[in-house]
């Protein structure tokens, strides 16, 4: 059963595949607390950085620290925002789908990053329904174009 932090990370991604976009979402917790939420809005804002982790680390503004946080998102994240990840030293990724693109679990764990796999269901769903009506979009997303 998904818990309220995933639910707000599919949420996300629901709400960015409604603006015209990519359907990524990403939730970061502390505790029993919501920080921040996010998703991707490469094509809503024309940024190519702004996939659905680093629109929610953005949301939530300075941190003192995010060692103590847990980050949710709808797909296994690419290298840039594991990178990410790993720099801010997030210790704990719960990821809802890892099918459609799995490249940096070894990445995460190698720099000591707790990976929790869940393929949802819902997640692997919402992103094959995008990426047979969006092949294209998504070849770009990904740099395989």
């Amino acid at each position: 059963m998904k818990d309220k932090f995933m639910q707000a990370a599919i949420d996300e991604a629901r709400a960015g595949r409604k603006e015209g976009g990519i359907p990524i979402g990403s939730a970061l917790r502390r505790g029993d607390e919501l920080v921040a939420s996010g998703h991707n809005k490469r094509v809503q804002e024309g940024n190519p950085i702004l996939h659905g982790e680093m629109d929610c680390l953005n949301n939530a503004g300075r941190q003192r620290t995010y060692r103590d946080t847990v980050l949710y998102t709808t797909l296994m994240p690419c290298y840039m925002c594991a990178g990410t990840i790993v720099q801010f030293k997030i210790p704990k990724v719960v990821v809802g789908e890892a099918q459609t693109f799995g490249e940096s679990l070894e990445f995460l764990q190698s720099h000591g990053v707790e990976v929790e796999i869940l393929n949802l269901p819902e997640c692997v769903e919402m992103m094959q329904e995008f990426i047979e009506a969006e092949p294209t979009l998504w070849n770009e997303d990904i740099m395989e174009l």
